[in-house]
C-alpha cells in the first residue's frame, strides 16, 4: 500500500506541475487554455471558466435512456459571475490520480487536433519566443520544483558533516556487511591487520580490495570481535573514465550543521545542477559501454523506489521527488518528437528556414516520436518485469 500511495503522490505532483508550468506560460502569452486536467480519464470532476459563471459538473455512473449505465454528469451547477469573462478553460479533476495534460488551442500535439485557424489566441499564431517559452515551461518547473525541495532539505537539516571516525552508522541491505553479521555501532579497528584510525582509512582499504576476501577486527561495546568476509564491487568515476572498487555496504556517521537561507538556496542550485551531471555521466557511461540498458529503470523501479523512500522518511522520499523531477526535466528537454524539446527543434527549425513545416509533415512527425517512445516504454517495462524474476 505504500509503494502504492507513494508512487501516486510523487508521479501526481510532478506530472501536474510540469503541464502547470505549459498553463501559466501559455496564459501569459495570450494563448487560450482549453483544457487543464490533474489525472488521466474518465474526468470526475469539471469546472469551466464561462462568461459571467463558472459551471460546475459532477461526473458518475447514470443509467440512459436504454437502461445502460454510461459515465454521464449526474450534477450541474451554474455559479453567478457577474461581470465575469470566462477564459473558456475546463479544468478538470479526472478519477485516475497518475499524471495530467494541458491542451491549448491551435497546437500539433500528440492529439493530432489539426482544427487551426491562426487566430490571435491560438499556439501556431504567436511569434518563436512565444513558442519556446510555452514548450521549455514544463521543464522549468520541474528544475524549479527539484531546486526548492533540495533548499528546503538543505535549511531544514542543515549542512552533512561527515565523521572520520571508522564507525558504522548505517548497514546497507543485501551487501556483505549485512550477511555477516556486522551491526551499526561497531568500530573498525583493523582490515588484514592493517590498523584504521580514521573513516578515510577504513574506505581506502577496502576501496583497493574489489571481490576479495578480508578479515575485519571490530570493537563491539567494550568487545572486540573479529570477522571474515568477502568484498562485493562497485564502479565510480573517476574524471576520465570509471574504476572497479570493493565495497561492503557500510556508511559512515553524519552530523548536521545549521546554515543559512543563502547557503540552502546555494546548496539547491548545486544539488540541482548535481543531479543533471549524473544523468550527464550516466549517458556517458551508457554510450562507452560502461552500464548498458539494464541498469537504467522504469515505471516498475520507480514504484519500487517511492516505496522504499516513503517507508525511509519524508527526507528520502522528497529526495527522491526531486531526483525524479530533474530526471523529467532532462528527458523532456530531449529532442525527441513527442516531448517537448521535440516540439523545440521543430520551431527553432522553422525559425531558421524562416517558413512552417507542412502539416502532413508536422503529424508524421509527431507519429515516428510518439512510436518511438511507445517502444522505448515497452522495453524498459519489459526490462523492470525481468528484474523482478532475477
Amino acid at each position: 500500500m505504500t509503494t502504492l500511495w507513494a508512487t501516486i503522490i510523487i508521479l501526481g505532483v510532478l506530472i501536474t506541475i510540469h503541464e502547470y508550468g505549459h498553463f501559466i506560460a501559455a496564459r501569459s502569452v495570450g494563448i487560450r487554455v482549453e483544457k487543464f486536467s490533474i489525472g488521466m480519464p474518465p474526468r470526475f470532476l469539471t469546472i469551466t471558466s464561462i462568461d459571467n459563471a463558472l459551471l460546475l459538473k459532477f461526473f458518475f455512473f447514470k443509467k440512459n435512456e436504454s437502461g445502460k449505465f454510461i459515465w454521464q454528469p449526474v450534477f450541474q451547477k451554474s455559479i453567478q459571475k457577474p461581470g465575469r469573462i470566462g477564459s473558456k478553460t475546463e479544468y478538470v479533476i479526472a478519477l485516475l490520480p497518475l499524471g495530467g495534460y494541458v491542451k491549448m488551442a491551435g497546437i500539433i500535439d500528440e492529439s493530432l487536433d489539426m482544427q487551426i485557424s491562426l487566430k490571435d489566441d491560438e499556439f501556431m499564431s504567436k511569434p518563436l519566443w512565444a513558442k519556446l517559452w510555452v514548450m521549455s515551461a514544463g521543464v522549468i518547473m520541474n528544475t524549479i520544483l527539484a531546486f526548492i525541495i533540495f533548499s528546503s532539505i538543505g535549511y531544514y537539516q542543515g549542512f552533512p558533516k561527515v565523521s572520520n571516525e571508522p564507525i558504522i552508522s548505517e548497514i546497507i541491505d543485501d551487501m556483505p556487511a549485512e550477511k555477516s553479521g556486522i551491526l551499526v555501532g561497531d568500530k573498525v579497528l583493523k582490515i588484514n591487520d592493517i590498523t584504521i584510525n580514521t573513516w578515510e582509512d577504513l574506505s581506502s582499504e577496502i576501496h583497493k580490495k574489489p571481490n576479495q576476501d578480508i578479515s575485519l577486527k571490530l570493537e563491539r561495546k567494550g568487545l572486540f570481535v573479529d570477522y571474515n568476509i568477502k568484498t562485493s564491487s562497485r564502479t565510480i568515476s573517476n574524471g576520465q573514465g570509471v574504476d572497479t572498487v570493493g565495497a561492503i555496504g557500510i556508511v559512515p556517521l553524519v552530523f548536521y550543521e545549521d546554515m543559512t537561507l543563502y547557503q540552502a538556496f546555494s546548496t539547491g542550485l548545486n544539488r540541482t545542477i548535481g543531479s543533471f551531471g549524473m544523468i550527464i555521466e550516466s549517458l556517458r557511461m551508457l554510450g562507452t559501454g560502461s552500464a548498458s540498458v539494464s541498469d537504467f529503470g522504469g515505471p516498475i523501479m520507480i514504484a519500487q523506489l517511492a516505496g522504499k523512500t516513503a517507508e525511509a522518511g519524508m527526507i528520502p522520499f522528497l529526495t527522491f521527488m526531486a531526483l525524479l523531477s530533474v530526471n523529467l526535466a532532462f528527458l523532456n528537454i530531449l529532442p525527441i518528437p513527442g516531448l517537448d524539446g521535440g516540439h523545440i527543434f521543430i520551431y527553432i527549425l522553422e525559425g531558421l528556414i524562416n517558413r512552417p513545416l507542412p502539416l502532413k509533415a508536422r503529424i508524421t512527425i509527431q507519429q515516428v516520436g510518439m512510436t518511438f517512445l511507445l517502444i522505448l516504454m515497452v522495453t524498459i517495462i519489459f526490462q523492470d518485469i525481468s528484474r523482478l524474476f532475477n
